[in-house]
């Protein structure tokens, strides 16, 4: 788009600097091409004011001296848009050293274009009205401040937005450490306790009591790095694609027979995405045990060569005509895939059973 409009106004100004050097009266010469190529070339090189504003700057006050020595009494109004770009770009000593070297050249070129000394100067006076080349300079200087205003007040905005995301996040984390922290801590003592005292009096351990104690500790390892991410300070391994087959090893504890299955090539992912299928898979077997009274959980994890598939599914209860009502946990699954620029669809299987797949895009970059 900005290029566009550079060569409207460029080929715009070469169109009437042409206009205006064709209606005017000059003393015809073998050189008349020349100057009308100048007055074309001129309005012409405002097209690359963006990419090289002072190149632009010199070519259009070259152009305007010589079509000027050559008779053809036009205003160099290239040269004033020149200025106008180049001051507006920053560079506001070349625009006006530009602008001074123009001007005491100007008398010159119109004393070789005419041999009449008094209508030199006069013409030179008239000139002169290039004091317009101020108002340029200052209008350039104007929208220049003015950007830079606006890019202080965008950064200040942002600014202002991180820091009161990272006030909210200590204040979640805070909260989250008063509410969680002594509850959380209280399953796992007493389940590892009951388990202590169970094996000890010889007597079996049941694997009910073994999963509270086993998603105790989970829950505790959870919590803290949750912590610790909100505090900005993580400096242990998060959960992904590594640690699928403790999970799946932990559900298995509770009764679910739970198998996984890895199809392609693994290979590394974004930590985004790492982090994102183990969550998908977690919150899937968390809602399979405690809603879909299922004896069985496939989960399967295929790597193809633009995307990772997770395919979750069970043979619970569920079925098209009784579907369950989303919970936060799979909402929380569709805004991480959804983040991710990928696809998510949960929904109970035609032969009984849920299903949950997505499809993340992986970027190889």
């Amino acid at each position: 788009m900005g290029r566009t409009v550079d060569w409207v106004i460029a080929v715009g100004v070469a169109a009437v600097l042409l206009v205006t050097g064709l209606s005017r009266e000059h003393s015809p010469t073998d050189l008349d091409w020349l100057g009308y190529v100048l007055l074309v070339a001129g309005g012409l090189a405002l097209a690359a004011q963006r990419r090289s504003p002072v190149a632009v700057l010199v070519a259009t006050g070259l152009c305007a001296l010589g079509y000027q020595a050559l008779g053809f009494d036009v205003p160099a109004v290239a040269f004033l848009f020149s200025v106008y770009f180049a001051v507006r770009a920053g560079h506001r000593l070349v625009a006006v050293l530009a602008s001074v070297a123009v001007l005491a050249a100007l008398p010159l070129a119109l004393l070789v274009s005419l041999h009449d000394t008094t209508q030199a100067l006069a013409r030179a006076r008239d000139a002169l009205e290039i004091a317009w080349l101020i108002a340029a300079g200052a209008a350039g200087e104007a929208l220049r401040q003015a950007e830079r205003r606006a890019d202080e007040a965008e950064r200040t905005r942002e600014e202002t937005a991180r820091r009161r995301a990272d006030e909210e996040r200590l204040h979640i984390a805070r909260e989250l450490h008063d509410s969680l922290t002594h509850q959380i801590s209280v399953i796992k003592v007493q389940s590892e306790a009951a388990v202590h005292v169970a094996r000890k009096r010889g007597e079996e351990v049941p694997q009910a009591l073994l999963a509270i104690r086993d998603a105790g500790r989970e829950a505790a390892r959870e919590l803290r790095a949750t912590l610790e991410a909100l505090r900005d300070d993580d400096t242990s391994p998060r959960p992904g694609l590594a640690h699928l087959p403790d999970l799946v090893e932990r559900v298995r504890t509770t009764g679910l027979d739970t198998t996984l299955t890895i199809e392609g090539a693994p290979q590394n992912v974004p930590v985004a995405l790492d982090r994102t299928v183990y969550r998908i898979v977690q919150e899937s077997l968390t809602n399979i045990t405690r809603h879909a009274a299922a004896a069985t959980a496939t989960v399967r994890i295929d790597y193809r060569p633009d995307n990772l598939v997770v395919d979750v599914e069970d043979d619970g209860t569920a079925n098209p005509s009784s579907a369950p009502v989303p919970g936060v946990g799979l909402l929380g699954m569709r805004e991480r895939v959804t983040a991710l620029g990928g696809h998510l669809r949960a929904a109970p299987r035609t032969d009984g059973g849920f299903a949950v797949h997505a499809e993340l895009p992986v970027d190889r970059t």
